[in-house]
């Protein structure tokens, strides 16, 4: 193979200096060798084709960590991934696409389409908990950490939804919103002070009784469904509500419920998640 300099690398890959320096850096195209006395870097021309697939990779918007990862595996394997991000792709767009749908119909005085709403009601709950303020960017590694947690010393089992982990958006998260969450595992009330002694890093609360309203939807869903799952339960609000007894959804103060994991029936091909908004009743 034939070793070139950067200048000739940038021209023949159609990758500017800037580029070449930032993804050496990161660690995703390394030069084959760096003068000692004069740092200038020098590629291989074999590199021009992993140029091009980094191109190509960007294209698609993979991170630069992903990409270095991708050109390291084996060429299947990397393909599978290719694959798997296209389709999270895909359905974030589709996700996007329902939530424009959405506001045409609404700015345009038509009735939009809603998300099927139930309502339940709950007992009152002991909860261990695990409360911060996450970004978008934080709040899965957030919850993969509580998650990690209760399973490393084991809980009680509690069937259905009143037991399943859930967590709490007490505001909205997203790359300018940084909640806070709240992570919470109910468990029995007979047991709770003792179970909180073996968690000193979670909180031990108790839920009063109430009802909720809610959407369920798959567990692989985007943050613009979750928006039309918000909307889908207000426009419910106004629908059933009159003047002498209504039920009213209280968002600020008790926060939008995620729950996962429960036991039952689940939503193919993925297990299913529902989002909830606590009432209280006005009289």
């Amino acid at each position: 193979m034939k070793e070139i300099s950067i200048g000739e690398f940038a021209r023949r890959s159609r990758l500017s200096l800037k580029a070449l320096r930032l993804y050496d850096e990161r660690g995703v195209l390394v030069p084959a060798r760096v003068d000692q006395a004069s740092g200038y870097r020098y590629y291989d021309t074999a590199q021009l084709d992993q140029a091009r697939l980094v191109v190509m990779m960007r294209q698609l918007q993979l991170p630069l960590a992903a990409i270095r990862e991708m050109l390291a595996c084996d060429p299947a394997d990397a393909a599978e991934r290719i694959a798997e991000h296209w389709r999270e792709v895909e359905s974030a767009h589709d996700a996007r696409r329902e939530l424009a749908d959405y506001l045409v119909s609404r700015l345009s005085g038509k009735r939009p389409v809603m998300y099927e709403v139930a309502t339940r009601e709950m007992p009152e709950r002991s909860l261990l908990c695990l409360k911060r303020n996450v970004d978008d960017q934080a709040q899965w590694a957030f919850g993969k950490e509580f998650i990690a947690i209760i399973r490393e010393r084991p809980l009680p089992k509690i069937e259905g939804r009143a037991g399943a982990v859930f967590c709490i958006q007490w505001g909205w998260v997203s790359a300018d919103s940084d909640g806070p969450v709240e992570w919470c595992k109910p468990v029995p009330h007979a047991e709770a002070h003792a179970l909180a002694e073996r968690y000193p890093e979670l909180t031990l609360r108790t839920e009063p009784a109430h009802g909720e309203v809610f959407v369920t939807l798959p567990a692989d869903y985007g943050l613009a469904q979750w928006q039309l799952a918000i909307e889908s339960m207000q426009a419910w609000e106004q629908e059933h509500g009159d003047e002498d007894e209504r039920l009213a959804l209280t968002p600020e103060d008790l926060g939008m419920r995620i729950t996962y994991l429960a036991t039952g029936p689940v939503t193919a091909p993925v297990a299913d998640c529902d989002f909830a908004l606590p009432f209280v009743l006005e009289r």
